[in-house]
Order: structure tokens, then sequence, then C-alpha cells
């Protein structure tokens, strides 16, 4: 169960993601003329910017979601999207040269079989790579109890839908269990610090704490009451009005060689 829903906050966050702020470590491993699979590719923007650093190669943006992979069509009307299921890509044995997956294992009950997968469709020589936040390590300036309970919330919310919010951690011993003997391990961050990077990141969270389906899910479960997500959509907006306001997402990355 993909715990952030599709709501247009979400959505707004995966726009933004590009190969440089999102997939930076993969970049020494691409060339012009390699075939790619994104896996868990969502709007589609990391999968465009992947297609035309790749042209004339061939790059395939694969998602669960429907309405997801519709838009991403809409929006890059260039590239390749399908729908398709992580543990049964429905695609050839090795067959692509790079499987990327960014911040999808997290959310997954079965990383390790996904993982499995993605391997099976790499050709010899080939990569997965991985990146995926983790949670535990997030970390901010000013402190505010209302943020703790928000970090609380969303680990609680994540666990109960089968998925490990602190991935980023896990993905070295994830690519071992899968089989992969050759893996790169790294890390990198996101930091939102300036003005306008608070606003941004900020508002669409305090807009997650209210209407997206965490917000839904902590109502219909008893996880916290409408107030308490008020609080917490709060504390998102002091955070960002903060002048010396400043937040950092610690990322796990890795480079499996088939």
């Amino acid at each position: 169960m993909y715990t952030h829903g599709h709501h247009e906050s979400v959505l707004r966050s995966h726009r933004w993601r590009t190969v440089e702020n999102s997939a930076a470590y993969l970049l020494p491993h691409l060339r012009p003329g390699l075939r790619l699979l994104d896996v868990g590719c969502g709007p589609g923007t990391i999968t465009a910017d992947l297609a035309t650093r790749l042209a004339p190669g061939t790059v395939l943006g694969i998602d669960a979601s429907a309405e997801v992979i519709d838009a991403a069509r809409r929006d890059h009307p260039d590239v390749t999207f399908s729908v398709a299921d992580v543990y049964d890509l429905g695609l050839e044995d090795a067959s692509w040269d790079v499987v990327h997956a960014h911040q999808v294992l997290q959310h997954l009950a079965d990383p390790v079989a996904a993982l499995r997968e993605m391997r099976r469709v790499v050709r010899p020589g080939g990569i997965v790579a991985a990146r995926d936040s983790d949670y535990a390590s997030f970390t901010w300036h000013p402190a505010d109890e209302r943020l703790e309970r928000w970090l609380a919330i969303y680990q609680e919310i994540a666990r109960a839908n089968g998925g490990e919010p602190d991935a980023g951690r896990r993905l070295l011993s994830w690519a071992r269990q899968a089989g992969f003997t050759r893996v790169d391990a790294s890390a990198s961050a996101w930091c939102f610090a300036t003005a306008t990077e608070r606003h941004w990141w900020g508002s669409l969270w305090a807009e997650r704490m209210t209407t997206s389906a965490i917000a839904q899910q902590a109502r219909r479960e008893g996880r916290a009451t409408a107030d308490e997500l008020t609080a917490m959509a709060d504390a998102w907006l002091s955070w960002a009005a903060a002048e010396d306001g400043w937040f950092a997402v610690l990322h796990g990355e890795v480079i499996c060689t088939r």
C-alpha cells in the first residue's frame, strides 16, 4: 500500500524531482543509448529527465497506479509509460542495462523480492539502482514537539501498511539478500533552508497532514484526532516561517551490479 496516496500535495513533491536532485549517484553510470527501466516512476519527471540524458536509448517508466501513469503520459508525451507490478514486471530476463527505483522499496512489504525481480530483468554487467529516505534520520531546527509527533505518526502508519520508513539504512542489506554480491552503497540528502524552500516543503507537508491519504488513515484508524493533525500542520507552517528554519532528509543509495 502506498502510504502517501496521490493527493496533489504528494504529486507536487514528486514533480519537483529530477535526476540532479534525486539520482545524482546514478549519473556516472549513464550514457546515451542505454536501456533503462524506471520502477515506481510516479508522475515521470525523473523518467523524462533520464530519457533526455540517454537518448537515443530506451526508457520505460512503470508504476502500479493507472491514474498516475495516465498523468505521466499527458505531461511527458515523448516518454513511454506503463502500469506494472514491481513483483512481476512482465519483462524478459536480462533485457535492461539499468533498473532504477526512487523512493519505492520503503513502501513494499517484501523489498527483497522486488529487488530480485529487478535483478532478473537486468543484463549481466548491468545495474539496479535504488534510493530511499530514512525517516528516523530526518533532522530539523527549530525543535517542535508537534513535528516529533508527526514523525512518530508517519512511521506508525507506514509500518501498519507493511512498509519500512527507515529503508535508507537497510538498502545494502536488502540488496545482498536479493543476491547481489557487488553493491556500492552511499548516502545523500535533500536540505531545505531558504525561505522559498521552507515555504514549499512546509506547505506541502501541512497540506498532507490535513487532507491526504495519511491524514485520512490516521483519523480512520484512531491514530490521531483531527485537532492533532491540525496541530502538526500548524507546526509545519511555523517551521516554514522561521528565519533559521532548516530541514534535512537523509537518503540511502545503492548501485547493485548484476
